[in-house]
């Protein structure tokens, strides 16, 4: 882009400005030999232009070049700086919401087929349980669904230990029977 078409046709009044268009060949190669990139030496480049731009004009510099280079390191600080929280949020991202399988993303969801096929055995065992008698459907619930244990269950229940182990155990038995397992 030439410095007509960036600026326009008027060449600015500000030193700042002026020093920065004579050097903007020098400072772009300053940028791309610190961050490898010509196109992102450009951006630098520009957003360079536009902090000398919105800066405050009263502002003067004893080496108007050194303050220069001094806001085109800041400018290319800030930009890393950002780039880094990026990845880093990028990064948190994707361990939470990403599964990960020899270094390659993975799908986390079941294909729709299993995932229908997986309703449709908890609805079946769901309905079995509900088959079953009152004290071994509630001593299956407690324990099996809940994660009480037998102790617990036996006091929700007001029966002895003994009494929820032979409940589970028939309460297994009988879901066997039903779901084919």
């Amino acid at each position: 882009m030439s410095v007509v078409a960036e600026f326009g046709a008027k060449r600015p009044t500000d030193p700042l400005l002026e020093i920065y268009l004579e050097r903007r060949p020098n400072l772009v190669r300053f940028f791309a030999a610190r961050v490898g990139s010509p196109a992102v030496a450009e951006d630098l480049a520009q957003e360079l232009y536009v902090k000398l731009a919105t800066r405050d004009p009263a502002v003067t510099a004893e080496n108007p070049v050194a303050l220069i280079y001094r806001i085109a390191t800041n400018v290319m600080l800030d930009r890393a700086r950002g780039e880094a929280r990026s990845v880093a949020r990028d990064g948190a991202w994707r361990l939470v919401a990403h599964d990960t399988l020899g270094g390659d993303d993975v799908a986390a969801d079941a294909p729709a087929d299993e995932a229908v096929a997986s309703r449709q055995r908890l609805r079946q065992l769901v309905d079995a349980v509900a088959e079953l008698p009152p004290q071994m459907q509630r001593a299956f619930r407690l324990h099996k669904l809940e994660g009480k244990s037998h102790a617990d269950t036996a006091s929700a229940m007001g029966i002895s230990v003994k009494s929820v182990e032979k409940h589970i155990s028939a309460a297994l038995k009988a879901l066997t029977v039903k779901l084919g397992r």
